[in-house]
Order: structure tokens, then C-alpha cells, then sequence
């Protein structure tokens, strides 16, 4: 076949797909995550050492061919607007787009009062591009999911609503939204928001079936539950809390398996991945997940690549010491535009631009853009967000006590740092 024939076939195929419309939720206030998001949105906090919190979701959707996305901010969203505006350039000439929306007040002068209130003052969108199916996604996790299998899935059920779900500990279940089905089939059944003591599964009672926080609606379905749940007065507007107990009352929701979805360069040790890093303990953990032996999520995949705004930075580089000697590191991603000069890292994710000076310790930390550890210090268990300057001979993670005193430490144990700080 000529590839003028192979061009006409895939076009074709092309027109046959349904129509979608994809919608980013990142107007969330992480109040979880303080201080980390006393400064920016929750999607915008940075992660891995180059990406954001929503480079995840929104490459999960590029990368399963859906490339009209909105992402509808609110809180903080500054950074987040910037860093969306120069990562994220797509050919409108084959109608693509990836644009913010901020709250526009098209019903009354008000704010979005929630995840449902936020599609609810952006029908304008939906009227617009009038698709048959609406991707939901939240912004605030990682994970890898061609969202094609899911909508393939949700058109096969019939229903009107699907939610993704990964299994999860039991003793976790207060932390998401939890889902109970029909025992046979994918019908949910009962859908139960942060439920202190659910029902384990019937073939493992130490988990629970949560939601990710990935969904896709026929478009006719939520518009019309969406606009009821506007006009009730009891409602607090929440996907979880409100909208989806009502779709299930209605019969039309389904749970789609995450364990069924299959990414392109996945392994079986690094499939079906899935972290909520709502806290600092979660975001810490999944931040030294991928600096594991055995990493349990591969930024090395390049089949289905996370992409991130990136700078024009040099390597990183390792110097000697004449007083300290050769710096060692261990188990670590060292970013772009840092330099490591006669100093020890080790279990650590090291952003871009900062400088590690002779003889200090860095110890599983999390150490974001442009930081300066001085000489001598050790830093140790620690989230140190961006700008911060560390003076020498400064230690940091060795007493919980003192640390308290002056920073925020998590339940964990882990010692945050705010932005912009100036360690005395």
C-alpha cells in the first residue's frame, strides 16, 4: 500500500475515533502539602527533580492521542499558568490545545466551590467542543495510564460513568474515595467518600478498591447531573462526595480495573504505579521511589515519556576538593545546572541549579531548584523547596526537637523547608 494510501487509512480512522474533550482539575489548595504549597498550586509543586505534580496527568492524556485538554485552575495558579504556557505547545492547525481556564463567574460573582462547581461554571466548553465523552482527570498524581483502554472500557459497559480503581490498604481507606461493586460485573454499587471502616474485598479483606480520581462521562449524562447537583443547596459540589453517590443511585457508574491497562514500556515490576502524594510523608516516598535499585517507577521510559518544561542548562557536574577530596554519590538523580563539589549525596533527588559545597551530607532528601548547601551541613530526611540557602556547617534532620522548632515536620518525621528560606 502507498503512503498516500497509508495517510488516507489512518485519517479515516482518525474521523471514526469519538469525540472527546479532556479536563485537568488543578485548582486544588493542597492544604496536605504545606508549606510546600503555601506559594503555588498543588499540580505546580515540583517532583522527580524536573517535572511538576500535573506533567503527569497531562502527558498520560498526550500520550493516548487526546490533545484538547483544559485545565481549569483556581488556587495560587500562577506558576502553574507559566509553566503550562511554555511546555505545552500543540499544533492548532489540526485542532489541538492545552490552555488554563481560570475561574471566569459565569453564574454570579463566586469561585469554584468545588470539583463539580468547576464543571458546572465551564459548560461554555463542553457547548463549545461538544464531545461525546468528557475526560476527568485529577492533577496531583503519578502514575502512567493510556486513557484509551479506559474509554474503550467505558463505552463497552454502556454506563454512564467510569471510575478508575486501584487496589489500596484498608488501613488507607480514610484517604480516598472507595468503590464497591456488584458481585458480578463492573456496576459500582455503593461509592463511599474517605470512609473510616469500608468492607475489604471479598478475595483480599486487607485492601480496598479506591478511586484514582480519573473519570470519563458521557458528556449528555454528567451535563445533566452536573446542573442537578447545581441547583441543590445541600450539595458541596465534590465529585466524590456528591456527584458520583448520585450517579450510582442511578445505576450508570462503573469502575474501570487499573490492574486491565497496559503502557507501552512498562515492565511487569514497574506496571499499574499509582501514588496520591497529598502529604509530605506520600510526597517524599514516591519522590525515593524513583531513586530506588529496583525503581518502582521508570522516568527512563521512553515509550511513554513524562515531558516537562526544560531549561537550557549545562550538565551536571562532580568536583574534587582539595581539602575533602572526591565527592561521592550514591542512589541519586543529580539535575541539570547542579554542581556536587567534594560532598556526599546519597538516596536523594537533587534539582536543577543548585550547588552542594565541601564536605557537606546530603541524606534521602528532596532538594528542589536553586538551593545552596553550604560547607559542612548535613542534611538529612528533609523536603528543601526552592531558593533556600543553608549556611555552613548547618545540620538539618539529626534533632526532631529543634527541627520542629523552627520548620514543619511532617508525621513521618520528614523536616520541610520553605521556599525562598534563609537558614539561620
Amino acid at each position: 500500500m502507498s503512503s498516500d494510501n497509508n495517510v488516507g487509512v489512518n485519517t479515516f480512522e482518525a474521523r471514526r475515533r469519538p469525540n472527546v474533550l479532556a479536563m485537568v482539575l488543578a485548582g486544588g489548595e493542597g492544604k496536605r502539602l504545606m508549606p510546600l504549597t503555601a506559594v503555588r498550586a498543588k499540580p505546580a509543586v515540583p517532583f522527580g527533580g524536573r517535572y511538576r505534580l500535573i506533567d503527569f496527568a497531562i502527558s498520560n492524556l498526550v500520550n493516548s492521542g487526546y490533545r484538547k485538554i483544559v485545565v481549569l485552575t483556581q488556587y495560587k495558579s500562577h506558576s502553574l499558568d507559566v509553566h503550562i504556557s511554555r511546555t505545552w505547545s500543540l499544533s492548532s492547525e489540526l485542532g489541538n490545545y492545552i490552555t488554563t481556564v481560570p475561574a471566569q463567574m459565569r453564574h454570579g460573582p463566586r469561585w469554584f466551590t468545588g470539583s463539580v462547581d468547576a464543571i458546572y461554571q465551564n459548560f461554555n466548553l463542553i457547548d463549545d467542543e461538544r464531545p461525546e465523552h468528557i475526560i476527568v482527570f485529577g492533577a496531583d498524581h503519578i502514575y502512567r495510564m493510556d486513557a484509551r483502554q479506559m474509554l474503550e472500557a467505558h463505552i463497552a459497559s454502556g454506563g454512564g460513568a467510569t471510575v478508575a480503581g486501584v487496589r489500596v490498604p484498608r488501613s488507607d481507606a480514610s484517604q480516598f474515595g472507595i468503590i464497591s461493586t456488584e458481585p458480578l460485573g463492573t456496576r459500582i454499587r455503593e461509592f463511599l467518600e474517605k470512609p473510616e471502616q469500608p468492607e475489604g474485598l471479598v478475595d483480599s479483606p486487607d485492601e480496598v478498591l479506591a478511586s484514582m480520581g480519573n473519570y470519563i462521562f458521557s458528556t449528555e449524562l454528567l451535563m445533566d447531573m452536573v446542573a442537578k447537583d447545581a441547583d441543590d443547596e445541600t450539595s458541596n459540589h465534590d465529585i466524590g462526595g456528591d456527584l458520583l453517590p448520585r450517579i450510582v443511585a442511578s445505576g450508570d457508574a462503573h469502575v474501570y480495573d487499573y490492574t486491565l491497562n497496559e503502557v507501552a514500556g512498562d515492565t511487569p515490576k514497574t506496571a499499574h504505579y499509582w501514588r496520591d502524594v497529598g502529604t509530605i510523608d506520600s510526597y517524599f516516598a514516591a519522590n525515593l521511589d524513583l531513586i530506588a535499585h529496583d525503581p518502582k517507577f521508570n522516568l527512563y521510559n521512553t515509550e511513554w515519556p513524562i515531558f516537562s518544561y526544560s531549561r537550557n542548562l549545562p550538565p551536571a557536574r562532580f568536583e574534587s576538593d582539595g581539602t575533602t577530596g572526591t565527592p561521592a554519590v550514591n542512589d541519586s538523580i543529580i539535575s541539570t545546572g547542579t554542581i556536587v563539589r567534594g560532598a556526599r549525596v546519597a538516596e536523594s533527588v537533587v534539582s536543577t541549579s543548585c550547588r552542594i559545597d565541601p564536605g557537606a551530607n546530603v541524606e534521602r532528601s528532596v532538594v528542589l531548584d536553586n538551593v545552596h548547601i553550604g560547607a559542612g551541613s548535613t542534611i538529612r530526611n528533609c523536603v528543601v523547596d526552592k531558593n533556600v540557602v543553608i549556611p555552613p556547617n548547618t545540620v538539618i534532620g539529626a534533632d526532631p526537637e529543634l527541627d520542629s522548632e523552627r520548620f514543619t515536620v511532617s508525621p513521618g518525621g520528614i523536616v520541610v523547608i520553605p521556599k525562598n528560606s534563609i537558614v539561620q
